[in-house]
């Protein structure tokens, strides 16, 4: 772009609105919006297509109404009409064979490209969902790999599907590549899927790549990892999912490598062209990615909101569909919409919310879903003061990770477990389940919410005397929450700051830890954790004896946890307090 000036030369690109670039300023720029079609270029556009007979008039602007113009979906729609035989005869000449009112107009090009889908033959239909799987771009010795066809079916195959101009070449050297002809036709051709479907093919990329191009792992290592993920081939996680820094990955693999806010950035974008092309499927996804970067961020309110329109959507018949994600998607926005209302004390709305994420998990009888679950309601119940109840259910889905072999959760459920344990005074169990978790978090290049599982095992260690591993632990977490801004778990790892400066009896640095994670944690809203700070500056200030200032902390404490119903934290407090009066 910056040669350009110098060059004879005309360079047209053509980009989505939301694409960020910095050639507004270069006097050699020229920005041509593309809107959809007003009627009469529809019109148009339409007479070219189909032709000027005035019998086709009251569908020429029943097309232009439905399509509002936009000229892919025109396009899809009177290729459907063709294709089912409402409209004969030649591009640019056709007339109808049927009655107007006869005629069914899908409202989204979605519908329209699921139904010629669905009319294709078999064998056709799985060539199609084979190459959507691979991605946008489709090279021949992956598809053939992938396929398992003879060459001569593989090619047959390929000209039945660009002859229904669903696929098109794209390159003959140095391999022949096909291309979906837009990139909504990938996407409603991939949903077309089953899961296991889509999980058995991912799964069967990453080997057949592997096989066919040995020297471009490292260069397709970000292609390679979507297909890991998607396909859960866990073992392989470590070689893949590593931080890059070019080209823009995946929101889900932002989020696991622990880049919230480009996670954020590339979770906007696709919900933009979701809303765009009304494609309920992408604005699932979108929000839920939004959501799971936003709680990693400590953004809850912004995180809530997102959570909360998926869970608004995905009832009834769609509650059982993943969309894309690796599990249920009505399981996995309740669980993570339980988490933020948890790290903010609103329980009465996250209770029934986790007991509806464990219903549709039950339901679905997935065992990722049973898995995301679990730990939501067991969340709730450690964040209420409540780790008993937490501990069996937790002890199960560890167990059915193993079984399963969904390792990507495993770090989750144990170092949740680990925190149950230790809640309960079981300190020798949970130290090594605890270590286990942040050992297995980063063998798996999981760096996404580390500081609060670091936070949880550096308590382990406090409650089991070792002060020094302790305190490494907590500098490490404070290090990690603050280079992924991670601001509500930086506030859980200043809490543990405060209590190892307050058990070395180092009580300055304790208060300073103590009123900072305080101060973080009242800006985030998470009542739960600002309450227990009140607690612990309650007990500093009565050890110091500055009882007017304990006082003043342990009522403010008290306060908060009967608010929000702890009844157990509200009982220390209330002895705390009682023990603080007693020694006057």
């Amino acid at each position: 772009i910056d040669s350009l000036p110098a060059a004879r030369l005309l360079l047209v690109v053509t980009y989505r609105p939301e694409f960020a670039h910095g050639w507004t300023n270069k006097g050699h720029y020229t920005q041509l919006r593309l809107d959809p079609l007003p009627p009469p270029s529809a019109d148009v556009l339409l007479e070219a297509l189909v032709g000027s007979d005035p019998a086709l008039d009251p569908l020429r602007q029943l097309l232009v109404r439905r399509t509002e113009g936009n000229p892919f979906f025109l396009e899809e729609s009177l290729r459907a009409l063709v294709e089912t035989g409402v409209l004969v005869g030649e591009r640019g000449a056709h007339r109808l064979a049927k009655a107007l009112g006869t005629i069914q107009v899908p409202a989204t090009v979605r519908a329209v490209l699921a139904a010629r889908i669905d009319r294709l033959s078999p064998e056709d239909k799985r060539l199609l969902q084979a190459a959507s799987v691979i991605g946008a771009d489709v090279p021949f010795p992956l598809l053939q790999a992938v396929a398992e066809l003879s060459e001569d079916e593989l090619r047959a195959g390929l000209a039945r599907l660009q002859a229904a101009e669903f696929l098109y070449e794209r390159t003959l050297f140095p391999d022949l590549e096909y291309t979906f002809k837009h990139a909504l036709t990938h996407e409603v051709a991939y949903e077309s899927l089953l899961q296991d479907q889509r999980r058995r093919l991912h799964a069967r990329i990453v080997e057949a790549f592997e096989t066919l191009y040995p020297d471009r792992l490292a260069e397709q290592s970000d292609w390679l990892a979507h297909h890991v993920v998607r396909g859960e081939v866990w073992a392989k996680t470590p070689q893949y999912l590593r931080p890059v820094t070019a080209d823009p990955l995946q929101a889900a693999a932002c989020w696991w490598r622990g880049e919230h806010n480009r996670a954020v950035e590339e979770s906007l974008k696709d919900l933009s062209i979701g809303r765009e092309f009304k494609d309920f499927s992408a604005q699932v996804s979108a929000s839920f990615s939004l959501g799971q970067a936003c709680h990693s961020l400590g953004d809850y309110p912004r995180a809530i909101e997102h959570l909360r329109r998926n869970v608004a959507a995905l009832q009834g018949d769609v509650v059982r569909e993943r969309f894309g994600l690796p599990g249920v998607a009505g399981v996995l926005s309740r669980a993570w919409l339980v988490s933020c209302l948890a790290e903010r004390g609103d329980f009465g709305e996250a209770t029934p919310l986790a007991a509806e994420a464990m219903a549709i998990a039950e339901a679905a009888g997935d065992p990722y879903s049973r898995v995301v679950a679990d730990l939501a309601g067991a969340a709730l119940s450690v964040a209420q003061g409540e780790p008993a109840g937490a501990i069996a259910r937790l002890e199960r889905s560890l167990a059915l990770t193993e079984e399963q072999g969904i390792d990507p959760l495993f770090p989750l459920v144990a170092a949740l477990l680990g925190h149950a344990r230790l809640a309960s005074g079981r300190v020798a169990e949970a130290v090594p389940l605890l270590e286990e978790a942040a050992r297995r978090a980063s063998a798996l290049g999981l760096r996404a919410n580390q500081p609060l599982r670091l936070a949880w095992l550096g308590d382990a260690l406090l409650a089991s005397g070792q002060l020094d591993l302790a305190s490494g632990v907590a500098r490490q977490a404070l290090e990690l929450a603050r280079a992924q801004g991670e601001r509500g778990h930086e506030a859980h790892v200043g809490r543990l700051a405060g209590d190892v400066a307050h058990r070395r009896t180092e009580r300055t640095t304790a208060e300073a830890a103590y009123r900072a994670a305080c101060a973080l944690a009242g800006e985030l809203g998470m009542r739960p954790l600002q309450a227990r700070c009140h607690l612990a500056l309650g007990a500093l200030y009565g050890e110091l004896g500055r009882r007017e200032s304990a006082r003043a902390e342990l009522d403010r404490a008290a306060e908060l946890f009967r608010a929000m119903a702890m009844s157990a934290w509200l009982a220390r407090a209330e002895t705390a307090r009682a023990q603080l009066g007693a020694g006057s």
